[in-house]
């Protein structure tokens, strides 16, 4: 009767396992196919592109007319993928280094309405964004950096930085206290602390930040559509609205995916790289 039973439970387990892969090969299919797709496309000819989706690889040989229509058009694909590399390291590095020393202020230091500006920076994350691009448009035109990529650098940057901070004061409040204790028994200082030990135990959090920083700058559209007049100046989901319309109103597929394609590579690399760290820094601040 043991044996039996023993081997009633190894079925199911064995089938519980069997299940729980294959959901998990379903769920990838299901988020990996769009992206198969617009890579598959791309390296259609023009008039293959517009047909139907299915079969989606070529079926008249690769063809490269896609990406050499994106290298032709305007000032070059290499241009506008240099503003937008330009736009989202900047915002990145301002994003990091803000929300570091902000939010290691609200976890470890104690001053005056703390707790109501903390709310009011995070309450900030209710304001539509589209609400308040034409305040926005106006103050950076009286600063003189409307149509420049530091001006749409200082907007990204303003628009993460609430969620940056509240990020970073989480991971702050998941370190014990102790261990700064500690390092200011042996006479460090605050910002020795803050570099050479509480850093790198906020590390994951700090990837965490970047990842959303780049991600949202590297793929955002409406204020640099709004913000940026000069063609030179243009990202690439700028290009990606420009370079989609075809003859007669019709929609370029070919150069539209393979626009996609090389606006999704860097976010793929960018994630697969630091994936480790970007969920134990949303996982930071969870357990006290």
């Amino acid at each position: 009767m043991s044996g039996e039973r023993n081997t009633g439970r190894q079925e199911k387990s064995m089938f519980k396992a069997i299940g729980r892969h294959g959901f998990g090969l379903f769920a990838t299919a299901v988020f990996v196919a769009p992206l198969a797709w617009s890579f598959l496309v791309s390296f259609k000819p023009s008039t293959e592109a517009r047909q139907p989706p299915l079969p989606p690889w070529p079926t008249t040989g690769i063809s490269f007319e896609s990406y050499e229509k994106l290298s032709d058009y305007g000032v070059g694909i290499w241009n506008y993928a240099g503003n937008s590399l330009i736009v989202s390291m900047a915002t990145v590095a301002i994003t990091v280094v803000v929300s570091l020393l902000a939010g290691y202020g609200f976890s470890r230091f104690e001053f005056p309405f703390k707790n109501a500006l903390f709310v009011l920076i995070i309450s900030t994350i209710m304001i539509p964004f589209q609400s308040i691009l034409t305040p926005l448009f106006l103050i950076l035109t009286k600063m003189g950096l409307q149509n420049s990529l530091l001006g749409l650098v200082l907007v990204y940057v303003t628009l993460q930085l609430p969620f940056s901070i509240f990020m970073m004061r989480n991971a702050f409040d998941a370190v014990p206290k102790e261990i700064e204790d500690a390092a200011r028994v042996d006479g460090a200082s605050v910002f020795v602390v803050l570099r050479k030990i509480m850093l790198p135990l906020v590390f994951p959090g700090l990837v965490t930040v970047a990842i959303f920083a780049f991600l949202a700058s590297w793929n955002e559209f409406l204020a640099a559509l709004i913000l940026l007049t000069d063609q030179d100046n243009y990202t690439l989901p700028i290009l990606m609205a420009s370079v989609r319309s075809g003859r007669f109103g019709t929609i370029d597929w070919g150069a539209l995916q393979s626009g996609v394609t090389v606006m999704m590579v860097p976010c793929l690399v960018l994630f697969l790289l630091l994936q480790r760290y970007y969920i134990r820094g949303l996982t930071a601040g969870a357990v006290k």
